[in-house]
């Protein structure tokens, strides 16, 4: 199983709606990305990513990448400076709690769609939407690493 077929396209499609109702709740962007492997700091390789996709230039530097290494089962959630700066550090925990036991229990697709909803919740006290809100970055799930 490699990164691209990892979920359904049915279960890419309820991730990719998760997006689009959390981006409904807040002016923060959230995208998904899936590698196979992730070797070394999990959290290093999701910052790479997030560099990679040019997630750090959205107006406010709300970002948020939701990262899942599916040959290593290794996870990360990193939001950018501008969340970072208004949220306490465990702002992410509960939702990596929730993602997980999910997680654990198989259902990946269901962990990320409950994750990403909930992230949207928390990220509203924040960053509420804007009626005038622009969506700055692909709803689309990205993939890497063809290793």
């Amino acid at each position: 199983m490699n990164a691209i077929n990892f979920f359904s396209k049915e279960e890419k499609e309820l991730i990719k709606s998760a997006v689009k109702q959390a981006e409904t709740c807040t002016s923060g962007e959230i995208r998904v990305h899936l590698d196979n492997h992730c070797r070394g700091d999990v959290m290093d390789r999701a910052a790479w990513w997030f560099a990679r996709l040019e997630m750090h230039k959205t107006e406010q530097r709300n970002g948020v990448l939701f990262y899942l290494a599916v040959k290593d089962h290794r996870f990360a959630i990193l939001g950018d400076a501008g969340i970072n700066a208004v949220t306490p550090d465990d702002f992410w925990d509960g939702i990596k709690e929730k993602m997980l036991a999910s997680f654990s229990e198989g259902n990946f697709a269901a962990g990320m769609q409950e994750g990403i909803v909930l992230a949207g919740a928390k990220l509203k006290e924040h960053f509420p939407y804007q009626d005038d809100d622009v969506n700055e970055l692909s709803d689309d799930i990205s993939f890497g690493g063809a290793q």
